[in-house]
């Protein structure tokens, strides 16, 4: 990689930025990803970076400290200042310093970014160690503290926990813990709360928000989530293939967007009702009472000395052209019960389908009626084979269950199929790694679909989706529900999402539902505390209350 010539340091003022890029231009080998981008950042101040997956959001974040792939990833030319020190073509020594120390990162997944085999006291340690020369009872002091002050409980009990051991907020808690150790001047936060529940995600939020206060710290906060920026941010950077578009304040970008991108993005955010329900519409799938306890064993002989109650009494109803909203944080169990119902789980309690029990089917009893109860999982990408093509993909059950037998039909059903969720039929010869994340889904739903379900069962069918994509799913399974009377069993805990397809909310937590009702009436009027909870922190991340697990 042929790095520009080093430049002299500029004089550092008051009025210097804390960091100044300008004309940033990044390529992986021929292929540009970032193309001349700008933006300062000054003390104290939280800029947003804000696009689509694909927009250069992370790689510019990541060209900061030089972590981009050598050599396939090249800088053109740019200029990256830290207090008025270029770092673009700085010795590796130099780097190192400043790495965790002058600037610290938070990445999106704190599960693939913390060591699995090293407890959390070992990867805080290392960067206090490196640094600041801490060993012994001062290293592990400092430790406690840093965690104590992240908001973790029990800190004494949980310095040899391995991440597997905590939850989602608590290991993005130790990854900020992580980034703090050395009082950085800049935190890197690289969408740290996108795998998060919406309660988890608004105590992260408020806890960067009460850190950057206490330490005068600035943040680059990258993201996708517009409502994330009107609540975090200063100042905003909205970019778009590579190349930032407009850039300014926060409150005059929202009020007054002037980029044709940006008014795209504002307006994205899934909206509008559900479709209106027929009176006394047929109930396609009621569940009794259900139960999945899984025991939890212990010793040589395996002795159950508990359970793990993931669905506890629950009673479900879905009717023709309905959509019934499961609601709640990762392990309240809507999963679980989504399973139960399509008999992918054992279970206790009574399911019907049209009026038929099912629960004590056989497996080869139940066969032919798992055509009409379809499943669309969260991710799109894991739940394609990426070795079988996309007429492959939807062909499968169209074969397992013996419908158009005919070769030249097949292809015909697949067509209709892919043409009722807008993806050109002639794309049925490509694979899955050829298509975006949205057409995936849509891929996904096709394959549903060619069987002529009467009940979709989605499971965080939007979660892995940017904010843009997720409406135009949202408008597609609206459309689908309108024309066919499609029963759905919406999962989810992005409630913007929910509000804008249920008819009627479920509400669990763990393993039981603490509120159900019209969906209107619980989004208007919420009884239990639980619940007042999710929608404070979906729909107003500055007033949620702590409610759900403390971590």
């Amino acid at each position: 990689m042929r790095l520009p010539m080093i430049k002299a340091p500029v004089a550092v003022t008051e009025s210097t930025p804390l960091l100044e890029v300008r004309d940033l231009s990044v390529a992986f080998g021929a292929m540009p990803a970032v193309r001349q981008v700008s933006f300062t950042l000054n003390r104290g101040e939280t800029l947003a970076l804000v696009g689509e997956s694909g927009s250069g959001k992370s790689v510019s974040a990541l060209s900061l400290l030089q972590l981009l792939p050598y050599p396939h990833a090249r800088h053109p030319g740019g200029s990256i200042r830290l207090r008025g020190e270029e770092l673009l073509g700085a010795a590796l020594a130099r780097l190192r310093e400043i790495r965790g120390n002058q600037i610290a990162m938070v990445f999106q997944e704190p599960m693939t970014s913390l060591n699995p085999l090293h407890s959390i006291e070992q990867q805080i340690g290392e960067t206090l160690r490196l640094h600041k020369g801490l060993s012994g009872s001062q290293l592990r002091a400092r430790i406690m503290e840093l965690l104590d002050r992240v908001g973790l409980s029990d800190v004494a009990h949980r310095l040899n926990a391995l991440p597997h051991e905590l939850s989602g907020g608590q290991r993005q808690r130790v990854m900020i813990a992580m980034a703090l150790a050395n009082d950085p001047d800049m935190l890197i936060a690289d969408e740290p709360t996108t795998a998060l529940d919406v309660t988890i995600q608004a105590q992260i939020l408020k806890l960067l928000k009460d850190l950057q206060a206490q330490l005068g710290m600035a943040i680059l906060f990258i993201t996708h989530d517009l409502s994330i920026v009107r609540k975090m941010a200063d100042r905003v950077c909205v970019m778009q293939s590579g190349v930032v578009v407009e850039t300014g304040p926060v409150a005059e970008i929202f009020a007054a967007p002037q980029h044709p991108y940006t008014q795209e993005l504002l307006a994205a955010e899934p909206k509008g009702d559900p479709p209106l329900e027929i009176a006394d519409a047929p109930e396609v799938m009621t569940g009794a009472a259900l139960k999945v306890w899984f025991p939890l064993k212990r010793g040589l002989f395996g002795r159950v000395l508990s359970h793990l109650k993931a669905v506890d009494g629950v009673n479900i109803r879905v009717r023709a052209g309905q959509t019934l909203g499961v609601v709640g944080e990762s392990g309240s169990g809507k999963t679980t019960l989504g399973l139960a119902l399509l008999r992918l789980l054992s279970s206790e309690g009574a399911i019907h389908f049209e009026n038929q029990q099912i629960d004590t089917l056989s497996n080869k009893a139940l066969r032919p009626l798992r055509q009409a109860m379809q499943i669309v999982f969260q991710d799109p990408y894991g739940s394609l084979s990426p070795r079988l093509s996309v007429g492959e993909i939807v062909e499968e059950g169209l074969r397992v269950h013996g419908l158009a037998a005919d070769p030249e039909a097949r292809r015909e059903r697949i067509a209709q199929a892919l043409a009722e969720v807008d993806l050109d039929p002639e794309m049925q010869d490509r694979y899955p790694h050829e298509f975006s994340g949205g057409q995936r889904q849509r891929i996904a739903i096709a394959r549903a679909l060619a069987l002529k379900p009467r009940l979709l069962i989605l499971d965080e069918p939007t979660s892995a989706l940017d904010v843009s994509v997720q409406a135009q799913i949202v408008d597609l399974l609206r459309n689908l529900q309108r024309r066919y009377q499609l029963a759905y069993l919406f999962i989810s805990h992005d409630l913007r999402v929910v509000r804008a397809l249920a008819h009627h909310l479920l509400v669990m937590k763990n393993g039981q539902v603490v509120e159900d009702g019209p969906a209107q009436q619980v989004f208007d009027h919420p009884q239990h505390p639980y619940t007042q909870a999710l929608l404070a922190a979906a729909l107003n991340l500055e007033t949620v209350e702590v409610y759900s697990h403390q971590v």
